[in-house]
């Protein structure tokens, strides 16, 4: 018999069945847009009360967008779910409770709470923390650029070492060394934020440094041969161009003096880190670069409370996709962990699907959300036993006395079978990258097939990034104001106050 969402509580009322969400990033918000919260009780722990546009951070840490533009509260995306703010530590499956701690603050005082919070379905969504890679210095000397803290700090260190650079007293190499930005990791983010600095100093510099543009570096480091690695080889060409362009200016007088064919960016690529001091960073081939500020914008990791869900699920199905997964939590085509009962389900960058793996991506993430939602909603069994014969969950069974979408009846038909969920299929629908200088690179996916794609790069993709960038943006206030603030940037350009 199929089994009921709610259960009858002693006064007659129905009970629903709980739903407890763990994060607020890309997967949760598009899971709290589509889920039925008639039918659910949805809560959402999380540390952070809001949901964080990331693909604009990096314009976010030079002033090209501002920090609230890009954020929205979690309580407005979806009005009907409940907020809890904490971290969670442990998940105990067996007791489907969740361990969590608060930090709380009066005055100059703070201190934990930790509380508990039971579920009927977790979702864990909690992303990945960044990845060091175990190199010795750069957790105490690096920024990262993956919460709007980290954008803030980068923000203000920019304009502390301009202003740095222009006390008295100090000689060109010393000028040279404060003004040194060292970006390591030329993928996405490493890139359009190496691309967002350049952009604020070409368009900003000459108003209010413009007798230190000369001492300026930008030095992107890459361990691999190439940029860009998820793009087409001829647009990770075309990202290199771009970056590496001559430093042009309007004011005829500055540009004399600035040295001739003056270059910002430098690439360094096949330069792997092996350690950063406070004032230098080391590399594989025994060079050093002096630096003033560095980004590590090299990699992702799994969180303290994913490793403790694998470890919890012992020996058996979790432990031995670990060799595909590597710390993250795998999943099957369903997006439900292996070991569990269907009970605990993770989708984004903590989670890895075992027979396929996906890119790390916030449109992966999303469309997974949208899914698992949709799955729920639709009142389907995500735990309707395991296979006798190979002890495997069976796919999630469908309500009989629903009545079917046609896309679910295609997708029935597809996968010969009308009584389980059709498994998860991403929808890749392209990549797009800013280059600086009013460019960027667009890779959009017309077709499954790898040739039917449609590049876009100079003002062609800068257009189209825009575009896909303001329609994306999760409300229409958002919209608004990030396209407020572009405009605001072009007419009085970045602010360099620092609050």
């Amino acid at each position: 018999s199929f089994t009921k969402k709610d259960e009858a509580t002693s006064n007659g009322e129905t009970k629903k069945e709980k739903i407890v969400i763990l994060g607020t990033g890309w997967g949760a918000a598009a899971f709290l847009k589509e889920i039925d919260t008639n039918k659910f009780d949805v809560t959402v722990v999380s540390p952070r009360n809001f949901f964080l546009f990331t693909p604009m951070l990096a314009g976010a840490s030079v002033g090209t967008v501002e920090y609230r533009s890009i954020t929205e509260s979690i309580r407005g995306i979806n009005l009907k779910a409940d907020y809890l703010e904490g971290t969670a530590t442990e998940i105990d499956p067996k007791t489907k409770t969740i361990t969590c701690e608060s930090v709380i603050c009066e005055g100059n005082s703070c201190e934990i709470n930790d509380f508990t919070v039971d579920y009927d379905k977790l979702i864990l969504t909690v992303g990945a923390q960044t990845n060091t890679y175990g190199i010795k210095g750069v957790r105490e000397h690096c920024c990262y650029l993956k919460q709007v803290e980290d954008a803030r700090r980068i923000r203000t260190a920019i304009v502390n070492l301009f202003e740095r650079a222009n006390l008295p007293g100090l000689t060109d190499d010393e000028k040279k060394k404060i003004l040194t930005f060292a970006v390591i990791g030329a993928g996405p983010t490493g890139v359009e934020f190496a691309s967002e600095l350049r952009d604020f100093i070409e368009q900003d510099g000459p108003k209010y440094y413009p007798k230190l543009l000369k001492f300026v570096r930008i030095k992107v480091i890459e361990a691999s041969p190439t940029v860009l690695a998820p793009f087409d080889k001829s647009l990770q060409e075309e990202a290199i161009k771009q970056l590496t362009r001559e430093t042009m200016t309007k004011d005829t007088e500055l540009q004399k003096l600035l040295p001739e064919k003056f270059k910002l960016t430098e690439l360094l690529l096949n330069k792997g880190v092996s350690e950063v001091t406070a004032n230098k960073i080391m590399l594989n081939d025994d060079t050093d670069i002096p630096y003033g500020l560095a980004v590590w914008a090299a990699g992702n990791g799994p969180l303290p409370v994913t490793l403790n869900l694998i470890e919890s699920f012992g020996e058996g199905e979790q432990s031995e996709a670990q060799s595909i997964a590597r710390g993250r939590i795998a999943i099957d085509p369903w997006l439900r962990v292996l070991g569990g009962n269907g009970d605990i389900l993770s989708l984004g960058d903590c989670s890895c699907i075992a027979s396929g793996q996906l890119p790390a991506t916030a449109q992966v993430a999303s469309q997974q959300g949208e899914y698992l939602a949709r799955l729920l909603s639709q009142n389907y069994n995500m735990s309707p036993g395991r296979d006798p014969a190979e002890g495997m969950l069976l796919p999630p069974e469908s309500d009989p006395s629903r009545t079917k979408f046609l896309s679910e009846n295609i997708a029935a038909f597809a996968c010969q079978s009308d009584g389980f969920a059709a498994p998860f299929q991403f929808l890749n629908l392209g990549i797009l990258a800013y280059t600086g200088g009013g460019s960027a690179l667009a890779q959009l996916q017309l077709t499954p097939a790898e040739q039917a794609r449609y590049k876009g790069t100079g003002k062609i993709g800068f257009g189209l990034w825009r575009s896909v960038y303001l329609s994306k943006q999760i409300s229409w206030r958002n919209r608004f104001l990030v396209f407020f603030d572009w405009t605001k940037t072009i007419v009085f350009g970045r602010d360099i106050t620092r609050l």
